[in-house]
């Protein structure tokens, strides 16, 4: 198995516990020190991240499109698209997003060590087309 295919497998893995609203599964793929950035900047602790489910958020669809893969031996870098469908305590904040993950290599499997979610917006003056 190559990194990439290794590091796909974790990437899609994440998703369908994101996806399934399940913090046990997910907690089995986050690094001890993981840390998650929102959409709206705010930082958040591997057990933040994981309280999340009990806090209010649900996800109704969580898909990765498109990731970019860049291996750096015990560390690899996806870029990729984020279309959610979720609600946080009640209000939809569906959407799609830029995202980038950092996996590190342990020496059982891949672990999820950081995810950034960010805006995926339109730049000024561009197509609608032009975004992803």
């Amino acid at each position: 198995m190559t990194t990439a295919d290794g590091v796909l497998d974790l990437v899609e893995r994440w998703a369908t516990a994101e996806q399934q609203n399940d913090a046990g599964l997910l907690g089995g793929l986050l690094a001890d020190d993981f840390v998650g950035v929102g959409p709206f900047g705010f930082v958040l602790t591997r057990e933040q991240w994981l309280a999340r489910f009990g806090n209010g958020l649900v996800n109704r669809s969580f898909a990765i499109e498109d990731p970019q893969v860049r291996d750096y031996g015990t560390a690899a870098v996806v870029v990729a698209a984020l279309a959610q469908e979720m609600s946080w305590q009640g209000d939809d904040n569906s959407g799609r997003y830029r995202i980038t993950l950092v996996t590190a290599r342990s020496p059982e499997r891949w672990l999820l060590a950081s995810v950034h979610i960010g805006p995926l917006q339109i730049p000024p003056g561009r197509p609608a087309s032009a975004s992803a």
